[in-house]
């Protein structure tokens, strides 16, 4: 049997697509401080690949895991989840 890596889908928010083919997804996840048992919100934003240019900013996009297209580019835009306004 085959080796399938498995690749990591992320749900975040699109900030910019400025650029041809790229948007910009903030990524946002919560989760308990170890020792203050507070929650706390850590967010990251990742490059992924917009073939067909449809993603606007405000939508939220599912984006996957991919082999590298360019230094930062690491993932590409699986779907749209909701379109923003």
């Amino acid at each position: 049997m085959a080796d399938v890596k498995r690749r990591r889908v992320l749900t975040g928010t699109v900030v910019t697509n400025g650029a041809e083919k790229t948007v910009s997804v903030l990524v946002l996840r919560r989760y308990q401080h170890a020792l203050y048992k507070k929650m706390v919100t850590a967010r990251k934003k990742y490059l992924a690949h917009d073939e067909n240019n449809q993603c606007n900013v405000g939508d939220v996009v599912r984006i996957q895991e991919c082999a590298p297209i360019s230094k930062r580019k690491k993932w590409f835009v699986k779907e749209v989840v909701s379109e923003g306004k």
